[in-house]
Order: structure tokens, then sequence, then C-alpha cells
């Protein structure tokens, strides 16, 4: 890895470990191994969101040519975002993309991301699914971001309707998580999830 790259890597990890913005936010990084190409990164669900006391895993990995070009990053902890794949973690943000300038740090990318699970942007989606139901019915896009956020990432709340109709399809031989995808692109109609499961 370019000698600039471990450096700026090196410079703000020291960054993130000493602010007190990053500990407020609950936000934290680090190294995966003794490579500086990967890092592991973790960020609080914020206040008053659907994802309030759950805990999302990130995968950073740093392309030879930073700080030019922005880091990879995808979210390892599944969620239910208008702006981040419910499948591959792949995460729409023009910071990650176009909108990358060197000056940006890690610091900014965890702290935009935190920003973007509170104000989720479904005009400008990752997945399609899952903006369309932000915008069309907003209440259940509400109680599945949280359904996902207690299942994957400790979230504190618990759905007792949605889980039992995840137990009917795991009662006819559905996976957990296939039912719980399959019920979460429905509304939570269970008629029409398990159309779509077994059509």
């Amino acid at each position: 890895m370019a000698n600039i790259a471990v450096q700026r890597i090196k410079r703000e990890l020291k960054e993130v470990l000493n602010s007190d913005e990053v500990a407020r936010c609950s936000i934290h990084v680090e190294l995966v191994g003794e490579s500086f190409a990967e890092l592991k990164g973790e960020i609080a669900g914020p206040p008053d969101t659907p994802y309030e006391g759950a805990r999302f895993q990130l995968e950073i990995k740093i392309p030879e040519t930073y700080p030019f070009n922005p880091p990879k990053v995808r979210f390892v902890t599944k969620i239910w975002h208008p702006n981040v794949s419910s499948v591959t973690g792949a995460i729409c943000l023009d910071i990650l993309k176009h909108q990358w300038a060197a000056a940006m740090t890690l610091r900014t990318v965890l702290l935009s991301l935190q920003a973007l699970l509170a104000s989720p942007e479904p005009d400008d989606p990752q997945d399609a699914v899952v903006a369309r139901q932000c915008k069309d019915k907003p209440q259940i896009f509400q109680l599945t971001a949280q359904h996902w956020a207690n299942a994957y990432a400790g979230g504190p709340s618990v759905n007792p309707d949605y889980e039992n109709k995840i137990r009917r399809l795991k009662d006819l031989g559905v996976t957990e998580m296939n039912a719980r995808a399959s019920l979460s692109s429905c509304d939570w109609d269970l008629e029409r999830a398990t159309e779509q499961i077994f059509s």
C-alpha cells in the first residue's frame, strides 16, 4: 500500500480515537489485522430513529490511491434503509462516490453514515423496495427498520406480530432470514410473502 495512504490512515485513526464528537456519537474504527488496507467501523443508531439502540458494523476498504479516492464502505450488519442494499450492504452516499474530496476523513465518512441513518433519502435509493416502502408506507417502513435493527444489530424493540409471522413461515420450512426479507418487502402481508416465496 502506498506510503501516503498508510500515513494518512494512521493519522485518521488517532483523530477518531481522540475526538470527543466521535465518542459522543458512539462511533468506533479499528484496523483489521496488520494491514492499513482494511478497517472495521461501527456506528450506533442515532436517537429518535428506528435504529436507536442498535450498533452497525461496517467494512472499510482503503484503496491504494487514498486519500485521492474514497474508501469502499459497506454495511456488514443487515439494515432496512433506502440508501443501503438490504442484501449486500452496499451504500448510496455521494461522498463515497463523486462528491469525495481528499480533505475528507474516516471520521467524516462515519459521521455522514450516521447522519444518513437519521435522514434517509428515498429519492436516491440503493434499495428500490425499501425506498418505495419508505415513501408510500412510512409507518410500516419505521416498524420494519426497527425490527431489522432488533434482529441484526441488537436494537431494543421487539414486534411480537412480526415475530409471529416469521415463525409461521419458518414452520413451512423457510429460513428466518428469507422469511424476514420476504415479509419486509411485502409490507408484512403474510399471504403475499407466502406467495412470493413459493411461487
